[in-house]
């Protein structure tokens, strides 16, 4: 179906994520910094799926760069923040994603989130 670049440093949580999705027919590479994940942007894949859970990887300033350079003109975002964690999700919005959902429903319906995000995009 779809390529995704996940930058998800939880190796735990990103195998479960490459799971699901592999599981949905998507193609998932698991990318743990942003060097590697302008790396992979090279290719353009379909999502970039992003941690805003893990404050080092600073997943918003992140995407807002590389969307300021025009890395993401072929590549939809969808980033996951802790439910509790209200700042997160507001960075994350106003960086541009394209979704921004708790980590709860990531884990349950990261699949059908992303292929709706790719065929509303």
């Amino acid at each position: 179906m779809a390529r995704v670049v996940a930058l998800i440093a939880d190796l735990l949580f990103g195998s479960q994520v490459k799971g699901a999705l592999a599981a949905a027919g998507h193609e998932v590479e698991l990318v743990g910094n942003a060097d590697r994940t302008r790396e992979r942007l090279a290719d353009a894949p379909a999502v970039l799926l992003v941690d805003l859970v893990d404050e080092d990887l600073h997943g918003a300033a992140l995407v807002e760069s590389l969307a300021a350079e025009g890395m993401l003109e072929r590549t939809r975002t969808l980033g996951f923040y802790s439910h509790v964690d209200v700042q997160a999700r507001e960075r994350a919005e106003r960086a541009g994603f394209d979704l921004v959902i708790p980590r709860s429903r990531m884990a349950r319906e990261g699949a059908e989130l992303l292929t709706r995000l790719l065929v509303d995009g």
